[in-house]
């Protein structure tokens, strides 16, 4: 069994929030030069030459890529033999007002996390935009408590996913529990009306994350984890071919960058699928913005 002091955690969670807000992620940046090069709108272009210019800004001056820093999403595959303890250089807020670990009992592993969240977005001086009731809206004044999901897998080590979440592009995701007579064609329609009814309020150019199969709520998970590994091939022939097809169909509606219309409205298109019910075809489509960000790090 390896022990893992909690400090450890606090400080990569911390340094993963400021370089995920600061550093554009290659794919999205590169992703962005080659739709450039066959755009055919010339303001859709010039929109993406300010969108690539805004990156390399934010990096040499070490500030916010985008101004909503989100609410953030954090993936942890913990190791099977791999455990947190407590080591003594960990020191918790615990008198947050209206914080998190003021709120409600948590693990040790869940308090680091938290914990190196709020130091993140305090010392890389990241807006706060987590409201601790949502009806009541008083923020928390520290952008926690994220939101974590948890996964054991073998080994010793614990691998972070730091996704910082703006709502730009949150707000226009959607859910939708399909019959299973609707099919591929059902899910393709779906997650093309999805973006046909969000048009350029998420800030495109964008990445599409589906979840396909599961319950309502797997499905929706799926769709979050699959912008986190948008470039990657699909190794299912069935779902690359759907990812190829969702991506023409996007392209095709003509939202383009900026809402400029042309050529790019999505970079790519994910599609994460899971076994399901026999009566059952949840679909879940959660978008992200130019701008989609996550970094990982393993402890």
């Amino acid at each position: 069994m390896r022990e893992i002091p909690a400090a450890m955690i606090i400080e990569t969670v911390a340094e993963l929030c400021i370089r995920a807000n600061v550093h554009a992620d290659p794919g999205i940046a590169n992703a962005i030069k080659q739709a450039k090069a066959n755009e055919t709108s010339a303001l859709a272009k010039s929109a993406m030459d300010v969108i690539l210019e805004n990156m390399e800004v934010a990096k040499a001056e070490n500030m916010p890529i985008c101004q909503d820093t989100g609410m953030v999403v954090i993936f942890a595959d913990i190791g099977e033999n791999a455990r947190v303890i407590a080591s003594g250089d960990e020191v918790f807020t615990e008198d947050s007002e209206g914080g998190f670990i003021a709120k409600e009992p948590a693990s040790l592993i869940t308090k680091a996390i938290n914990e190196g969240v709020r130091r993140g977005y305090r010392d890389g001086y990241l807006r706060a935009s987590v409201v601790i009731d949502p009806i009541e809206r008083k923020n928390t004044g520290d952008n926690t408590p994220a939101i974590i999901h948890y996964n054991i897998v073998p080994g010793e080590c614990i691998n972070l996913t730091v996704m910082p979440k703006g709502f730009g592009s949150e707000n226009k995701g959607g859910v939708k529990m399909l019959t299973p007579s609707s099919g591929i064609d059902g899910v393709e329609d779906f997650v093309v009306e999805v973006v046909r009814q969000a048009g350029p309020d998420p800030c495109p150019p964008i990445v599409v994350g589906v979840g396909v199969g599961g319950t309502m709520e797997k499905a929706a998970l799926l769709s979050k984890e699959a912008l986190a590994q948008m470039f990657e091939k699909n190794t299912d022939p069935q779902w690359a071919g759907v990812e190829t097809r969702l991506l023409e169909k996007i392209n095709a509606l003509g939202i383009g960058a900026a809402g400029f219309k042309g050529s790019t409205t999505a970079l790519g298109v994910r599609v994460l699928a899971y076994p399901t019910h026999i009566a059952g075809l949840p679909v879940a489509v959660n978008i992200g913005c130019h701008v989609s960000r996550h970094v990982s790090s393993v402890v």
